[in-house]
C-alpha cells in the first residue's frame, strides 16, 4: 500500500559532518544507515520521531532536526493534522495512540492566567534567606478532635501519614512502561530528597525492596504484582480507578515489553499482553471501594494510609465526596493534561478536565460537607514548574506529583514515542541496549537538582506572599487572582478577578 503520510520531520546534516557513524549507533528508529557503495550516510527522514538523541551527540554540531514545512492544499473544514490522522488511520485500520500531556490548544492551561498575591507594607514579606520556611508537609487523614488521657497529656491519636520534606513527590510510573533504571533513580531521589516514588500498577522489583521507605505501590484493575509483601514493602497504598491521559478506560502493556524482570514483577507469563481492565470488576459503589479500602488496611495492619486515585472529570467533586467517605485517607486526582506511556488520541484530547478546575471543586465540596479533613489532595496532570505547585496548593490541594517534567529532568524530549518502546533516551524502554543510556544515579542527581530548585522557589514565592509554610498556603484561594479567564471559570476556581 502506497504511503499517504508525509515525514513530519526533516533531518538536515552540513558539511561539517565527519562521519563518525555515532548517528547511527545512537538512533533507535533506524533514521540513519551507512551506504558502503557511497561510503556516505544516508538519511531515512520518514522515522524521525525529533527525540534530538542524535542532534545532542553529534561531536561536530552537523544535525538539525526541522519540522516539516510541507502543506497540504488548505481546506477550511480539515486541518492539515485532521488529514494526516485521517490518512494513518486509513493506512493501518487502527486507534491512534500517542504519549505525554494533551497538547490541545483550545482549552486553556489555567495555571497561565492565575496570579500570585505579594505583600509589600500592611504585610510584609519574608525573608527566606534569613528567616525559617517551612515546606514539610503531611499527607493523610487528620483526626476529628484533639484527645487528652485523664492525666490532661495529649493522646496520639493521628492515623498512618506520609511526612514529605517538600509538598513535591514522583508520579505513579510502571515497570514495564519505563526502564528499572528509571525507577532506580526515582528510588534514590525520593529517598535523598525526602519525599515518594510510586511504582505505578506494575508491581514492584525484587531489588527495590529495600528502598520501601519511600515507595507508594498501586493496586490496579489488573492486580499486576499485587501480595502481601508488595503492600507491606510500601510506606502507602495506591487504588487507582483512573488517571488523567485516559479516563474511563483501562491499561495496556504490549507482549512485545512483557519479557523478563518485566514478566516476573508482573506476575504475566512473558510475551503476553498485561491487559488492565477499565474498572476494577470489585468495585461498582462507594460501598465496594470501602470494603477494598478496608482489606488493604487490614492486610497492612492499618499502618499504611490508602490513597484512592481518579481522573479529573465533570463530576470530580461528588467522587471525591463519595471517596472521602470510603475510609481512604488521601485522594490523587489527575488532570486532563496528565502524561501517560500510550493512550488513544481521541481519549488524550478530548476527555476529562483540566487539574486546576478539579482542585477548587473538589476543596470547596468537601469543606461545604465538613470533611476536608478527612482527606488530604494530591493533585498532578500539567505541574510544569514552581509556580504551578504553588498555585496548585493555594487553590485546594495538599501536595503534588510530578511525572512528565521528572522524565524531562532524566532525558525524555517529549517525542511522543514511548508506546514503540524504542525510546533513545533509556526511559520508556525495556531493550538493553536502550535502557543502559541511563545511569540510576546521574538521573537521581539531576531529579534532585529539579525538586530542590523547585522548592527553593516555592520558599522564595511564599516569602513573597508573606506566608512562612505550605500549612498557611493551603486552600489560600484569597491569594490568587485571575487573569484573562470568563466570569464562570472564576466562579468554579473560586478566586477573585485581577484587581480586585
Amino acid at each position: 500500500m502506497k504511503r499517504l503520510v508525509p515525514a513530519k520531520f526533516k533531518v538536515l546534516r552540513n558539511s561539517d559532518c565527519i562521519k563518525c557513524r555515532l548517528c547511527i549507533s545512537e538512533c533507535s528508529f533506524s533514521v540513519f544507515s551507512f551506504n558502503e557503495d557511497k561510503k556516505d550516510i544516508e538519511i531515512n527522514s520518514y522515522n524521525c520521531v525529533d527525540c534530538q538523541r542524535c542532534v545532542v551527540y553529534c561531536p561536530k554540531d552537523a544535525l538539525a532536526i526541522v519540522k516539516n514545512p510541507n502543506e497540504f492544499n488548505p481546506c477550511s473544514s480539515y486541518s492539515q493534522q485532521s488529514i494526516i490522522e485521517i490518512f494513518k488511520q486509513s493506512d493501518t485500520g487502527g486507534v491512534l495512540l500517542s504519549s505525554m500531556g494533551s497538547p490541545v490548544k483550545n482549552i486553556p492551561r489555567y495555571f497561565d492566567n492565575i496570579l500570585l498575591n505579594a505583600s509589600q507594607v500592611t504585610n510584609p514579606s519574608i525573608d527566606p534567606l534569613r528567616e525559617p520556611m517551612e515546606t514539610r508537609v503531611y499527607i493523610g487523614s487528620r483526626p476529628s478532635a484533639i484527645e487528652k488521657d485523664k492525666n490532661g497529656r495529649l493522646v496520639n491519636n493521628l492515623p498512618p501519614h506520609l511526612e514529605m520534606s517538600t509538598p513535591i513527590m514522583f508520579s505513579a510510573m510502571s515497570y514495564g512502561a519505563i526502564s528499572l533504571n528509571v525507577q532506580k533513580a526515582l528510588s534514590i531521589a525520593a529517598k535523598e530528597i525526602g519525599t515518594y516514588w510510586n511504582t505505578g500498577e506494575g508491581g514492584l522489583h525484587e531489588d527495590l525492596y529495600a528502598e520501601g521507605g519511600n515507595v507508594i505501590v498501586q493496586v490496579a484493575s489488573g492486580r499486576f504484582g499485587v501480595h502481601t509483601k508488595y503492600l507491606n514493602a510500601a510506606s502507602a497504598v495506591e487504588i487507582k480507578i483512573g488517571q488523567g491521559a485516559k479516563p474511563g478506560i483501562g491499561g495496556h502493556l504490549t507482549g512485545s515489553k512483557i519479557i523478563g524482570d518485566v514478566s516476573k514483577t508482573r506476575m504475566v507469563p512473558p510475551g503476553q499482553d498485561a491487559i488492565s481492565p477499565a474498572p476494577h470488576h470489585d468495585i461498582y459503589s462507594i460501598e465496594d471501594l470501602r470494603q477494598l479500602v478496608s482489606s488493604i488496611k487490614e492486610a497492612t495492619e492499618y499502618k499504611k494510609p490508602v490513597i484512592v486515585k481518579v481522573a479529573a472529570t465533570h463530576n470530580i467533586a461528588p467522587i471525591a465526596s463519595g471517596i472521602a467517605r470510603s475510609g481512604a485517607d488521601i485522594i490523587a486526582i489527575d488532570g486532563f493534561r496528565g502524561g501517560t506511556g500510550a493512550s488513544p488520541v481521541r481519549i488524550r484530547d478530548n476527555v476529562g478536565i483540566p487539574i486546576e478546575l478539579a482542585i477548587a471543586a473538589v476543596d470547596e465540596r468537601l469543606r461545604q460537607e465538613h470533611i476536608r479533613d478527612r482527606v488530604s489532595i494530591i493533585a498532578s496532570g500539567g505541574i510544569q514548574n514552581s509556580s504551578d505547585v504553588a498555585k496548585a496548593i493555594a487553590l485546594g490541594s495538599d501536595a503534588v506529583s510530578i511525572g512528565t517534567a521528572a522524565l524531562v529532568a532524566l532525558g525524555c524530549h517529549l517525542c511522543s514515542s514511548c508506546h514503540s518502546g524504542k525510546c533513545a533516551w533509556g526511559i520508556a524502554t525495556q531493550e538493553e541496549n536502550l535502557t543502559k543510556r541511563l545511569d540510576p544515579e546521574e538521573g537521581a542527581e539531576r531529579l534532585i537538582n529539579l525538586v530542590r530548585s523547585w522548592t527553593k522557589e516555592i520558599q522564595e514565592i511564599m516569602g513573597g506572599m508573606g506566608i512562612n509554610s505550605i500549612e498557611a498556603l493551603r486552600g489560600n484561594r484569597l491569594a490568587l487572582r485571575a487573569a484573562g479567564l470568563n466570569q464562570k471559570e472564576v466562579e468554579v476556581l473560586k478566586i477573585r478577578y485581577a484587581g480586585e
